[in-house]
């Protein structure tokens, strides 16, 4: 099963590598995808729990599978172990080349925050949310890094720069007929990541509808399947916008420059909150202040080192995004400012979608 022939032609580099197919093509795939999603996670959030622990369960398969023959090529003397010791060889050290790096690389372990986002759908949470973190992170973390190396015993640095899919070259080298399963496995993986953000993704927006920071139709729930339908349309449409007129560095680049900002920002207000507010509060969760400080200066460096290395308008106009909420917040937010034509808009939505809100004090 496991040889190291030269890798032939095949039609699964094609499939997964997607460089030679048309660039609409492969919108119209991932806008379908986007749609599937939509409406599984509105028929039921038990089915989607079922397609996520599918999907991760085959991806969890699929690394196995990928270190496992890794094992094997480095057992029968096969493996290019010098490419070990030159994996960084002729690469940049500039600061701002170093952190772009790390947003593609990052963008691998980007769901790590998702669990927090539906605390109030875990079952003894205080408990099984540190758990799960300790357990997930440090599993992902171990497999990724496993695969990778298996992908350096396999694959040569000029073979792992011209692919389009990694996964699929080591592939088409170590299993040969059954190559196949990569892709495969490879797309069940980002189908179900993007199921895991849907519904976590989802549940921000229901949360912040249910605060008074967003629309209060977002706030709202099926009335027969009790998921929330119209967050989920929401974030649908602010997916669909992201797919179709960018490209993918482009969306990870600048959805990792605002993330970052984002956890930076979150860190800080920990830290804060941790030095001025009283010791007697109740704290479910604590940990030694050094780590959120590495993580704020990790943050620093991420969103920084870019713009003082290589400023570009991209980075401007992602500030301008930013603070475009501003007025929007202390309009609607602040103020409670409520056009009569979005009361109006949001009875008619409620009726056409059968939703209804989820606290009895609605109005």
């Amino acid at each position: 099963m496991f040889h190291l022939p030269p890798a032939p032609h095949n039609p699964a580099m094609e499939f997964c590598g997607c460089s030679s197919l048309p660039q609409a093509m492969l919108k119209g795939v991932a806008a379908t995808c986007l749609l599937l999603l939509l409406l599984v996670n509105c028929w039921s959030s038990r089915a989607t729990i079922m397609l996520m622990n599918v999907c991760t369960a085959a991806k969890v398969l699929s690394l196995l599978v990928i270190v496992g023959g890794g094992i094997m090529v480095l057992g029968q003397g096969c493996g290019r172990t010098e490419a070990l010791l030159t994996a960084f060889h002729n690469t940049s050290q500039q600061a701002g080349h170093i952190s772009m790096a790390f947003y593609q690389g990052m963008w691998s372990f980007d769901g790590w925050n998702s669990l927090n986002y539906v605390m109030e759908e875990l079952k003894n949470p205080n408990q099984n949310l540190v758990c799960a973190l300790l357990i997930a992170i440090p599993l992902v973390t171990g497999l990724y890094l496993l695969v990778n190396i298996s992908y350096l015993l396999v694959l040569s640095p000029s073979e792992i720069l011209s692919s389009d899919a990694m996964a699929v070259s080591w592939g088409n080298q170590v299993l040969g007929a059954w190559a196949w399963l990569v892709p495969l496995a490879v797309a069940l993986a980002t189908f179900g990541s993007v199921n895991g953000l849907f519904f976590s993704g989802s549940r921000v927006c229901y949360v912040a509808a249910r605060e008074g920071h967003m629309p209060r139709l977002l706030s709202m729930v099926h009335v027969r399947r009790f998921t929330p339908a119209p967050a989920l349309m929401f974030t649908t449409a602010v997916a669909l916008v992201l797919v179709t007129p960018g490209s993918f560095n482009t969306i990870v680049n600048s959805l990792s420059f605002l993330g970052w900002l984002t956890y930076g920002t979150t860190i800080s207000c920990l830290l804060y909150l941790r030095m001025k507010k009283k010791k007697n509060l109740p704290r479910p969760y604590k940990v030694p202040i050094i780590i959120p400080a590495i993580m704020l200066l990790a943050s620093l460096y991420l969103v920084l080192a870019p713009i003082l290395d290589h400023p570009q308008m991209e980075f401007l106009y992602l500030f301008l995004f930013l603070l475009s909420g501003l007025p929007v917040y202390f309009l609607f937010v602040y103020f409670r400012c409520q056009p009569r034509c979005l009361q109006v808009a949001t009875l008619h939505l409620q009726l056409l979608l059968e939703v209804a809100p989820t606290t009895k004090n609605a109005d």
